[in-house]
Formats: structure tokens, sequence, C-alpha cells
């Protein structure tokens, strides 16, 4: 599954760079999003592997901070982007004859850029949170595969009612906030699509945002459950299996959604083959 999330998100930046047809801003936030996928798998799965080769799930304190720093900005990186793209379909199909306009490469620049320094905000809020874990010498069991941020949380100083606002607040802001967004872009989207009169525009848009929906669906299901219900479940198991679903399943499947519902991926990669071959 490792290796087939990094071919599959490979082949997409390959595709979207190497076509001029696909130097838009939809394909940009897409080539971007495949990065930030194999940043995320990356910073999770070699060391699940190294772990089982070795029978060994010891990890530093220095290891699981840094491996919890990269997994809050790869996860939150991968949340705003999303959103970015639910807003760039808005412009797309809501504003047609100002899209150029609206998404030009400086605003996709700065969106981008957003997107990131919103993402240290999220990890200096998580830093604050866990930083005073109480005797740092002691080893600590965590009931998951790797750092998860939320079951870090569980071993600071905070009492339970403290612990659970700051879960609560981190998740607020950073997910259900970018949901909301997206469910107004799509509210948008539907409205325009329901005003069109062509069957072939609406077969056309819902073709464009049917990959982004699933990957959202898919996305924000596993890892808003995981982060809300780890301090209401009491069955690791469960926990370490949707979290599989975000950290593994998730980014393996992106490139390969998007390639078999998107047309355009699909012709570009047939060019690239034949030019392979």
């Amino acid at each position: 599954m490792y290796i087939l999330a990094l071919l599959g998100n490979l082949l997409i930046i390959l595709t979207v760079s190497s076509d001029s047809h696909l130097h838009t801003p939809m394909y940009f936030f897409l080539s971007n999003l495949s990065m930030v996928d194999i940043g995320f798998i990356s910073t999770t799965v070699p060391r699940l592997i190294m772990d089982i080769q070795t029978c060994c799930s010891v990890i530093s304190y220095v290891g699981c901070l840094t491996q919890m720093s990269l997994f809050v900005i790869f996860v939150c990186m991968d949340d705003m982007l999303l959103t970015v793209m639910a807003y760039d379909r808005f412009v797309a199909i809501c504003h047609p004859l100002y899209y150029q306009v609206i998404m030009n490469p400086s605003r996709c620049g700065v969106l981008l850029l957003g997107s990131f320094l919103l993402s240290l905000v999220d990890l200096l809020m998580h830093y604050v949170a866990i930083l005073n874990i109480s005797n740092r010498e002691d080893f600590f069991e965590i009931s998951n595969f790797f750092c998860d941020p939320s079951e870090l949380l569980k071993l600071s100083c905070f009492d339970t009612v403290t612990r659970n606002i700051v879960r609560y607040s981190i998740g607020a802001f950073f997910g259900l906030l970018p949901i909301s967004g997206i469910i107004f872009s799509y509210f948008k989207i539907v409205s325009s699509i329901m005003r069109s009169s062509t069957s072939s525009g609406k077969q056309k848009t819902f073709s464009t945002c049917g990959s982004h929906l699933s990957i959202v669906c898919l996305f924000y299901g596993t890892g808003l459950g995981v982060y809300f219900s780890s301090s209401l479940s009491h069955s690791p198991r469960s926990n370490a299996v949707a979290s599989v679903m975000y950290t593994v399943v998730t980014p393996m499947l992106n490139p390969f959604i998007y390639s078999l519902r998107n047309k355009d991926i699909k012709t570009a990669l047939r060019k690239i083959l034949i030019r392979a071959f």
C-alpha cells in the first residue's frame, strides 16, 4: 500500500507537470495535494514497517515529537488544500467569466502559502497542549501505531476537562471550519447546477466534483472520527483501524480516484505512456 501510494502520487505530479493543458489552478492544487500525501504517508508507514520487522515499537521522546510535528503539518495541509480545491471549483462553476481573474497565479500562491502557515499555527497549538508531559524520562504506552497527537494529549498535565476543551477547540477550528467552507462551496455549486439547462453541463460538473467529494468524505470521516472519539472510545483497536484508514488508505486512494474519474488526467497519462513506449 505504501509503494502504491508513492507511485500513484508521483504519477499525478509527473502528469500535471508534463502536460501544459493541466497547468491550471485545479491541477496545481491537485499536484500539491499529491506531494502532501507523499509526506503524510511517509511520516508514519516507514516507521511502522521498521517496528514490525524489528518487533520493537519503542520511540524516543524527540523522535515522537518529530513524527507528531510532521504528521500535524501534513494533515493540516491536506485539510486546507481540500478546502481550497472546493473554493476553486466554486469559482470555476459559479463565476466562470471571472475564474482566470480570481484564481490567478499569485492568488493560488497566496492560498498555498496560507495553507502552510495555518498548518504551522495548528502545530504550535498542539505543542502548547502536549509539551507539558509530566515526566519525560518515564516510558509511556500509546495505543496506536504512531505518535498520534490525540494520544499524546492524554499524557499532558492537564485535567480531563481541559484536555477535552483543547482537543475540541483544535478539532473545531481546523476541522469543522474547513468542512463548513466545503459544504458552503458545494451548496453554491449544486444551486448553480440546478439552474443549468443542459444535461451535458450537469454531467461534466458532477464528474469534476465527484472525485474531490469522495476524498473529502473519506478523509474527514475517518480523521475527525478518530480525533473526536479518542476521548470517548476505550477501544485501542478500533482507533488504530480508523487511523490506518486516514493515514494509509486515503493517501493511497487519492491518485487513483482522481485518475480514474478525470478525463483530462486519463488523456495526459495516455500521452505519457505513448511517448514512453
